[in-house]
């Protein structure tokens, strides 16, 4: 048997040792996080995605291996386990070949092919299958077979019998299926049909479509998917079914045999009734996972760059949770994210008491030296935006705002963590809290809140909830993790998401904070209840404790490396107390001038650990997100019908989805940039170029004010050919 770490090895291009060193790490209980940034010698320095794809497919390989045991185990109690079948057992490549060859094997249902063999008419298929040219004919070959007490009153009913079992032998027989499938994949269309045509509903370019299995796109797939679901579409695959007939007759027919005809009428008794309904539903749920696939890595894409949007740090906040009737809800929220303020204003319809409004926010303003404003961008907030312009022009005190995405806040505010966190607030407060912390650090305010709320997704809500909790959790875990966490400031909810700790631990952290004060030391953690020695491992080099006892406790440096990290400081004559003042930053460059391989072995670490130490030495407490563009703050106020043709804007991308991206251009509702829109060259997916939170400079195409839609471009009017213009907007 080939090893699990060849077949790994081969799929992935990685060498066969690093496999079985990554393997060995997964299976010793390390995380992903852990292995990426701290284990690199051992895996080649491979990044967390790839590990985790090739833990998933380990995982796959595992439960095929299992499978494959549990099926021959089955077929040799049932005494009919030959060489010849296990060897094809132990080929099989995928879960769908290995189900094909135990199909014949597997206890079935009582079937028409059940009831024929109880009435003892196998014999006779045997020899209607045979297809002798000479000998008796297929009646004559029945005949005997006629019995009334067996339940066989007539040839007709004894051949008839003998079809539905050949029939059922045809279906089972996994050679021929795996012929169809073949053609099915290459010629195969999705089509789908209104149920009723004269329905209006957002499925009207699905009511006469078909595209090839092939090639439809994911959101195709699951726009048909939901169609059907709530009743407007019925989808279904189809294919040319004589052809389709053709090919099992080659496989099974000897034409000019006496039993021809009987043979071929069962071999389209096999298509019709059972191979072609079961193949299409193998290939819807093929296509629906490639779909729920594509849509979750999609998800995934968008929330990393979401939750890696740049902190407004040292800002004092002022957000506004917009909203009709019941008034706007107001936070002020200091640089740290401790609340000073709070109160509620009715700026809009029906009350409209403006003036009131904005003497209580400039009093606010001016108390608490708010420096920006947060406004989340839900229901009323149109009329809060120009609220709140109108506002900054009457103070002229160098003020500005931001519209901040709110998906999500509310079920935060009504969440056990948002009622811990906030008692004294009714729910509508917390979510004006919610909306200027995500302003202020949208990593650590948005992992309070369930990534399927977060509303950066395209069809989430049909996606397997399973699979797509542990996708999404596996994005959130890899970007806490990059960042880093302050030990001594951080929530409950983003401690969690450390690697090696879990919601217990996380709770006794913030327990043994609240208890013993501020940790010192990340050695402390050690005095954590049920942290332990593996937990410790995992998770500490991925804590912060600025102005620590040691500075190297501020770094990404892990604990079982500062040996290493003092003698590289010394080798280069700094202390550990330089390197907290910012005197390293050039370790980097020494590094490589000394000569990497050989300071590395001098230091008895390697190369990949060498060069992470240098770096995170020449900037302690760095966040990767501060790498990143500012997010855009605004002064004025745009409406709809402010849009022209062709006019030039700057936006924000909100989401990345399949067929295009949807851009913040400041007028409430934002436009798409269709994939064809984004660049002269081809793109397969739009995240090839852009992810949320970019800003980009767009072109207006078209406004339709009565249905609220705005098409955009990023080609630049008479602009290069294949110049994209994010790239100049960055």
């Amino acid at each position: 048997m080939t090893s699990f770490a060849a077949v790994l090895s081969r799929e992935f291009s990685i060498a066969e040792p690093l496999v079985q060193n990554i393997m060995d790490l997964i299976d010793e209980g390390n995380t992903i996080p852990f292995i990426a940034r701290y284990r690199k010698e051992k895996t080649g320095s491979c990044d967390d995605q790839v590990l985790r794809q090739l833990a998933e497919r380990l995982d796959y390989l595992r439960g095929l291996e299992k499978r494959r045991e549990e099926i021959s185990a089955a077929i040799a109690q049932q005494g009919k386990l030959t060489e010849e079948l296990a060897a094809q057992l132990e080929a099989a490549p995928t879960l769908a070949r290995l189900e094909d060859i135990y199909r014949p094997y597997k206890q079935k249902r009582r079937t028409r092919a059940t009831v024929a063999r109880e009435k003892g008419l196998e014999p006779l298929a045997r020899e209607l299958m045979a297809q002798s040219r000479t000998g008796p004919s297929p009646e004559e070959l029945a005949a005997p077979f006629v019995q009334e007490e067996k339940g066989v009153s007539s040839v007709q009913e004894a051949l008839d019998g003998a079809c539905d079992i050949l029939a059922e032998e045809i279906s089972d027989d996994a050679a021929a299926r795996q012929l169809l499938r073949q053609y099915y994949q290459k010629n195969g269309l999705l089509h789908s049909q209104a149920v009723d045509p004269g329905a209006d509903s957002v499925y009207t370019g699905y009511y006469e479509f078909s595209q090839p299995v092939g090639k439809i796109p994911s959101h195709r797939v699951l726009a048909i998917n939901r169609g059907e679901k709530e009743g407007f579409l019925k989808g279904e695959i189809q294919v040319d079914g004589g052809y389709a007939v053709g090919l099992l007759e080659g496989c099974f027919v000897k034409k000019g045999s006496r039993a021809a005809p009987l043979v071929s009428q069962a071999v389209e008794d096999a298509y019709k009734r059972l191979i072609h309904p079961s193949l299409e539903r193998e290939f819807r749920s093929q296509l629906t996972q490639m779909a729920n696939g594509q849509a979750m890595k999609n998800f995934g894409l968008n929330l990393e760059a979401l939750l890696m949007q740049p902190p407004l740090r040292g800002k004092t906040v002022l957000a506004i949770d917009p909203a009709y009737r019941t008034g706007c809800k107001i936070a002020v929220v200091d640089p740290t994210g401790k609340v000073l303020d709070t109160a509620v204003v009715y700026p809009t319809p029906p009350q409209n008491r403006t003036e009131e409004a904005k003497r209580t926010l400039a009093a606010l303003i001016r108390k608490d030296g708010v420096e920006v404003l947060a406004i989340g961008n839900g229901t009323a907030s149109k009329e809060s935006e120009i609220f709140a312009a109108g506002l900054i022009q009457e103070m002229n005190c160098g003020l500005s705002y931001r519209m901040v995405n709110e998906a999500g806040a509310s079920v935060y505010s009504a969440s056990p963590l948002g009622a811990e966190e906030f008692p004294q607030f009714d729910v509508s407060l917390r979510s004006a809290v919610s909306i200027a912390r995500r302003m202020q650090d949208p990593l650590a305010e948005l992992v309070k809140i369930d990534p399927k709320s977060i509303g950066v997704g395209q069809y989430q809500h049909d996606m397997p909830p399973k699979e797509l909790d542990q996708a999404l959790g596996a994005v959130v875990e890899d970007c806490v993790n990059r960042v880093g966490v302050d030990l001594n400031t951080a929530s409950p909810a983003l401690l969690g998401y450390v690697a090696g700790i879990n919601g217990t631990i996380a709770r006794n952290i913030v327990a043994w904070r609240e208890e013993n004060g501020a940790f010192s030391s990340r050695a402390q953690l050690k005095k954590v209840p049920k942290l332990g020695p593996k937990a410790f491992e995992q998770c500490a080099g991925f804590l912060r404790i600025p102005g620590g006892k040691n500075p190297l406790d501020n770094t990404g440096v892990h604990p079982e490396s500062y040996p290493a990290a003092k003698a590289l400081l010394d080798h280069f004559g700094y202390t550990v107390t330089d390197m907290a003042a910012g005197k390293g930053s050039g370790l980097p460059q020494q590094v490589e001038q000394a000569g990497v391989r050989e300071l590395a072995a001098l230091l008895g670490v390697g190369v990949p650990t060498l060069r992470d130490i240098a770096a995170d030495l020449a900037r302690p407490g760095r966040d990767p997100r501060e790498d990143l563009p500012a997010p855009q703050l605004r002064t004025d106020v745009m409406s709809l019908s402010d849009l022209k043709e062709g006019m030039e804007l700057q936006g924000t991308v909100r989401n990345v989805i399949d067929f295009g991206a949807f851009v913040d251009v400041g007028v409430h509702q934002d436009g798409l940039v269709h994939i064809s829109q984004i660049c002269d060259r081809y793109l397969r997916h739009p995240s090839e170029v852009l992810k949320v939170g970019d800003p980009v400079t767009v072109w207006v195409l078209g406004v339709d004010v009565g249905r609220k839609r705005i098409s955009l471009t990023m080609k630049k009017p008479g602009g290069a050919a294949g110049k994209n213009n994010r790239e100049n907007s960055l």
